[in-house]
């Protein structure tokens, strides 16, 4: 009569890059991520599938990249209908080393589509050169009785795509490609093979190759930056200007930390800590996630050397990540591109594997200026960004990159001065003193009852006698006080750190309490962590 849950075929709907083409797919609650992908995959031919992924974008607005280890149904369960986005994942290097047509032409349908959202940004004669090639490998040569007018404006190219362009494009496909009879530079003669290839080889040496564009904190000018993750690193821009590249050989570790997230960098002269305010939660674990993915991906030498990474806050234990797949090398490797590893390199390989948490471990130094950082800003920590569009593909900021608002720990803050111990006449004095850290009236309570303790007979005397008063003890009276205190400015760490309440905003952004954070509470904390998870 009822159907058992392994009997539920439920459907959802997957967006090619060529918007025209969609497929429609079915899947059980037990199917996997690396199912649906495999199974769209063996539909376009594509052998392959390690540099491609489906996205999807949640009930907030939250775009993410479906989990191949993890349950479908239990990534898109707030989602009516399911629609998934195939996308050119991890965008290798040098586009020309794959081994199949099939694949590097649907690479070419992801920059193609960068291209036309801004996020390929370039110069006006690399875009013209970009869109005279696209004409040429979908209308082939040109035919002056065929290609008449401006027949250019019926194909969107650009995001930003003025008359001027369209000039120039028109212009490099009527003029024949350089090197042969009467050739200028143009694209005419190339064949669609070697326009595609001449395509993926501008494409792949811009700046903002295979950058997914995440919107971070604007400072107090105003201005908005982005946050970009490839093959290199990560990258910064503000506007059209890449204004930072952290290589990933830079890269120590990654976390985030509410909406912040953070990247710790090894110099040889110093450690660095970045720092980068993310939209929403998140939108920063997305960023996060995004990171360590495409960081393994491009750095580690085996999939099997890949630990579970974790990253969050102290209320933020259960985020955790684990990467799947193969990585670049074991696919160069798998091709012949890459001579394959001997077992005692792979060794010491292994041995240097990557901490499984991604908190940091040690307290980073300040940022100075030679680390360039001079001239900019702190964060003012405004208001937060406009929530992401639905569109999985469009890309925040129009015509691609106006960047990250970067948040730099600066040590600055001042040593606290011990107090003064006290002497005992003076014992409900001090105890006032410590009304600064915002003590509960509790404590008073406790004080008195010391105070009390201390003037009660210590027992019966001999021979009636009056029994002499009870020795001042150090330990008995300041013991439960220093134990408030640190309990209080323990809640008020948690609640200044942990949370995002409104009116203590201010507060944290204030440039001491930002380096506090940064070479104090998070150590102690991730300290802490260790010891409970070795602990249970």
């Amino acid at each position: 009569m009822f159907k058992s849950r392994g009997d539920i075929v439920y459907k959802c709907t997957v967006r090619l890059l060529e918007d025209t083409e969609i497929l429609e797919c079915e899947f059980h609650p037990s199917y996997k991520g690396k199912f649906l992908l495999e199974h769209v995959c063996q539909q376009l031919n594509l052998t392959e599938t390690d540099y491609f992924g489906l996205r999807y974008v949640d009930a907030g607005g939250q775009r993410h990249w479906l989990h191949m280890a993890k349950l479908i149904l239990k990534q898109v369960k707030d989602a009516s209908p399911i629609l998934f986005s195939f996308r050119v994942k991890f965008y290798p290097p040098n586009p020309l080393l794959l081994k199949e047509d099939v694949t590097r032409f649907q690479i070419y349908l992801q920059l193609k589509r960068d291209l036309l959202h801004g996020r390929l940004y370039c110069t006006a004669n690399e875009a013209a050169m970009l869109g005279a090639l696209i004409i040429q490998i979908e209308l082939g040569d040109y035919d002056p009785t065929i290609h008449v007018g401006n027949y250019v404006t019926e194909m969107r190219l650009l995001l930003r795509q003025t008359d001027t362009i369209e000039a120039r494009i028109q212009e490099l496909h009527r003029e024949p490609v350089e090197g042969t009879p009467g050739g200028s530079g143009g694209v005419k003669g190339m064949s669609t093979q070697e326009a595609e290839r001449t395509f993926l080889k501008i494409a792949c040496q811009l700046d903002t190759y295979g950058v997914d564009p995440h919107p971070v904190k604007q400072d107090h000018r105003g201005n908005q930056l982005y946050l970009g993750i490839n093959h290199s690193g990560i990258l910064t821009f503000q506007g059209s200007r890449k204004t930072h590249h952290f290589k990933w050989s830079e890269v120590h570790k990654i976390n985030f930390e509410g909406r912040m997230f953070i990247v710790h960098l090894n110099y040889p002269e110093k450690k660095h800590t970045v720092g980068f305010k993310c939209p929403s939660g998140a939108a920063c674990r997305h960023v996060w996630c995004c990171a360590i993915e495409q960081m393994l991906f491009f750095t580690l030498p085996s999939s099997s050397d890949a630990c579970v990474y974790s990253g969050g806050g102290l209320f933020s234990w259960g985020t955790k990540f684990k990467y799947v797949g193969r990585t670049e090398r074991e696919i160069l490797e798998r091709d012949g591109l890459l001579a394959p590893r001997d077992s005692q390199e792979e060794g010491s390989t292994t041995g240097g594997k990557r901490k499984a948490s991604s908190v940091p471990a040690t307290p980073s130094t300040p940022m100075t200026g030679d680390f360039g950082y001079s001239s900019l800003p702190r964060s003012t920590h405004s208001a937060p960004l406009e929530e992401s569009e639905r569109d999985p593909d469009a890309c925040n900021g129009a015509c691609l990159l106006s960047g990250p608002a970067v948040d730099i720990a600066l040590a600055c803050c001042d040593h606290l001065r011990p107090l003064d111990e006290p002497k005992p006449p003076a014992l409900p004095a001090d105890y006032r003193l410590r009304e600064s850290f915002e003590q509960s009236s509790s404590e008073s309570g406790a004080t008195s009852g010391a105070a009390g303790s201390e003037l009660a007979p210590s027992g019966p005397a001999a021979g009636g006698a009056v029994p002499a008063p009870r020795p001042f003890s150090l330990l008995r009276a300041f013991v439960p006080s220093f134990a408030l205190a640190w309990l209080a400015l323990a809640l008020l760490a948690l609640l200044l750190f942990e949370t995002d309440w409104a009116p203590l905003r201010p507060l944290r952004r204030k440039p001491e309490l930002l380096a506090l954070r940064t070479h104090y509470y998070a150590p102690l904390k991730d300290y802490f962590k260790r010891k409970l998870l070795e602990l249970f």
